[in-house]
């Protein structure tokens, strides 16, 4: 098989939850632990900082993987879900894995995986690990699918061990409420591994603590520290508290790296071109201003809706895609009134049409026509907008997949 053969044959082998929704959840770690074996337990051969969390896993992990690149170090960077191709997904220094090593992966373990029916989800992780061990990485920023106590990177033993903020997301796996939430996030706290919390709630921080004091884990909660806010190439607002977990991470791993505070800074003012990383209050266009954010449940959307709050604007247009299990009415009733909406269905099976969130929208008194594609209603919203009107395009990261 060919790159394209290949990946196509991971993504339709077996159900997916990015496509399939619940029918992809496995609810143990059996059979990532079974691969991690077969493979020669690879995860034991490099260094691990473990990343959990409803929103902001992935800044943080590439805020993270950007400063110990500066300070000289050889960094995996293991995150999801990617946005155009599934190399984006495993990194190393920025570069994403090689084609022939994906061809190659899969080829020579796929009576392996047929055997033991694994999941996308673990067999991806198996090759992120295999190929972090085979590179001969210094360490690795390991980002949890979802969840954390039952996702398949959670056979990592890592330096440290990070939980950026709790919200209601994926409840029909979860649990549909913070304080249970919690309990599956607080899975990846390790026995007297440090752990750092980036925001609670007093619901959420008493999970935690009972957690930490049980495995014995140094605990530390990142929003009541100081830091100086330093720039950087993240513009979001909800950035802030990101940047403020990632210094409070990093003072714990100054005792296993030399990090300088030059590397810091470097590291957060590159942190796009040292990574790759997209669609995260990613400024497309200036005249109009245009953005995209993968945003997706109410705490995040909440804090982006904000900032666009902050913009001098003439008319905000508002590109909208979700998809299908996406609780509606958390997250519509966040969403300004006076906008324009540009209503789309993102690409994937899992996709919620058009006419369904048109529909959905009108309870709320968001108005607006439907279109065939996100490029569509983006290409309509910009021949509508005047230089002085700003445009914000999202919803879900597959509506921004197809945009960025």
């Amino acid at each position: 098989m060919n790159y394209k053969e290949t990946t196509e044959w991971l993504f339709s082998q077996l159900p997916m939850f990015q496509n399939q929704g619940a029918s992809a959840y496995k609810d143990n770690l059996s059979n990532v632990i079974l691969l991690d074996d077969y493979l020669k337990n690879p995860h034991k051969k490099f260094k691990t900082i473990h990343i959990a969390g409803t929103n902001g896993k992935g800044s943080t992990s590439s805020l993270l993987a950007s400063v110990l690149q500066e300070a000289g170090y050889k960094v995996g960077l293991y995150t999801s879900p990617h946005l155009k191709d599934f190399r984006e997904r495993i990194k190393i220094n920025g570069e994403m894995i090689t084609e022939e090593f994906v061809i190659n992966f899969v080829a020579n373990n796929k009576p392996f995986f047929e055997a033991n029916k694994l999941s996308f989800f673990e067999m991806t992780v198996g090759m992120a690990f295999d190929y972090f061990s085979k590179e001969g990485v210094d360490v690795a920023i390991v980002e949890v699918g979802m969840g954390g106590r039952l996702d398949a990177t959670n056979i990592v033993n890592p330096l440290v061990s990070v939980i950026t903020n709790i919200g209601l997301d994926h409840t029909q796996f979860l649990g549909d409420t913070l304080e249970k939430i919690a309990i599956e996030k607080a899975g990846i706290i390790k026995l007297g591994t440090p752990i750092v919390i980036g925001e609670y709630v007093l619901e959420t921080k008493k999970v935690f603590q009972e957690l930490a004091d049980k495995n014995n884990a140094p605990i530390t909660f990142a929003q009541d520290l100081y830091f100086e806010d330093l720039p950087c190439e993240l513009l979001g607002d909800y950035q802030k508290q990101n940047k403020k977990t990632v210094l409070a991470v990093l003072e714990i791993l100054k005792n296993y790296f030399s990090i300088s505070e030059k590397a810091i800074s470097k590291g957060f003012l590159k942190v796009v071109s040292n990574t790759g990383l997209l669609g995260r209050w990613q400024i497309l266009n200036l005249h109009p201003k245009v953005v995209c954010d993968t945003a997706h449940n109410s705490h995040g959307l909440k804090i982006v809706l904000d900032q666009i709050k902050k913009e001098e604007i003439n008319q905000l247009h508002i590109v909208l895609g979700v998809v299908n299990d996406k609780d509606l009415d958390s997250i519509l009733p966040l969403f300004p009134k006076k906008a324009k909406y540009y209503f789309c269905k993102p690409n994937i099976s899992r996709g919620l049409s058009s006419a369904s969130l048109q529909k959905k929208a009108g309870e709320y008194s968001l108005f607006g026509d439907t279109y065939n594609s996100v490029s569509e209603a983006y290409e309509v919203a910009l021949s509508l907008s005047s230089k002085t009107d700003f445009i914000y395009i999202g919803g879900s990261t597959f509506v921004v997949a197809e945009i960025v």
